[in-house]
């Protein structure tokens, strides 16, 4: 649905705010959080009527392009249309179904007329929550590569470790080749096991950050031994249906945008953003 909505639709007359959903990158991560949502709001509030959650569903080989040219300010342009169109759909707030598209996420938030709920600050919220001082970050080399991540986990005093390049560009080669394609392989899981048990005896890592959804699937029903995963599509779905049960979109959540941002909120609008020099997959070591 890239064309944007014309008019603006009326408020979804249920007990909730309407989700807006930044879907397609990728897709199957994007069915996993549709799920998850109604598996969780069901959970949470079994009486209550289903969700309303509006889906735009981007090109992934279009944000992947993007991103290996380095024009960030157009990736933020189509992430930010896809938000004004969501907003106009009727929805009340937003999240963007994935790690990577985060990189522009301040500057979408700067234009977005509604909050947008950030996946880092989840994530880095949890990590704090669970005591983790010493992290590794798995995701896409353009995730791993970037500084959003570690920038937040350093404001909430923890250090995120990275894998060596090598890895990286092995981890970034599946990602794209493989896990965006819906292809999930029994020996690319052994060996991304592999690397997280030797950043683990070797750099010390407490927990593994799965910033990649596509990830999460690969990974989730498979953590390698001792070490905890921190699933972010789990995450960030726990704090969409927090935010679809509240009452309205006035809570304290939301106030801050208003003024100075709230620290301790999801909503974030600090721009963590890479320049576009550092947005592209490490190259490998020689």
């Amino acid at each position: 649905m890239d064309e944007p909505l014309s008019g603006h639709a009326p408020p979804h007359p249920g007990p909730g705010p309407t989700a807006g959903m930044i879907g397609g990158l990728g897709p199957e991560s994007t069915i996993d959080y549709y799920r998850m949502i109604l598996a969780r709001f069901r959970e949470q509030s079994p009486a209550a009527p289903n969700p309303h959650l509006i889906i735009n569903s981007l090109d992934v080989d279009k944000g992947i392009a993007l991103l290996a040219a380095g024009r960030l300010d157009d990736l933020a342009d189509y992430l930010a249309s896809a938000v004004e169109a969501l907003a106009r759909a009727g929805a009340g707030f937003a999240f963007i179904a994935a790690n990577t598209p985060h990189l522009v996420f301040g500057e979408v938030q700067r234009r977005s007329p509604i909050p947008l709920l950030s996946i880092v600050r989840a994530c880095s919220q949890r990590a704090q929550s669970l005591g983790l001082k010493r992290l590794g970050l798995f995701g896409t080399g353009f995730t791993m590569g970037a500084d959003f991540y570690p920038l937040e986990f350093a404001r909430l005093g923890m250090e995120l470790v990275r894998p060596s390049q090598i890895e990286r560009r092995f981890i970034h080669d599946k990602y794209i080749g493989e896990l965006l394609k819906n292809h999930f392989l029994p020996e690319t899981r052994d060996a991304l096991l592999h690397i997280a048990e030797r950043m683990r005896s070797e750099d010390g890592i407490e927990a593994l950050v799965l910033a990649g959804t596509e990830l999460s699937l690969l990974l989730r029903e498979a953590p390698p031994p001792g070490l905890p995963l921190l699933d972010t599509t789990s995450i960030h779905v726990e704090a969409i249906v927090d935010a679809l049960l509240a009452s309205d979109l006035r809570w304290p959540m939301h106030e801050h945008l208003v003024g100075e941002p709230d620290r301790g909120s999801l909503f974030a609008t600090e721009d963590h953003s890479t320049p576009p020099s550092s947005a592209t997959a490490p190259p490998p070591e020689p």
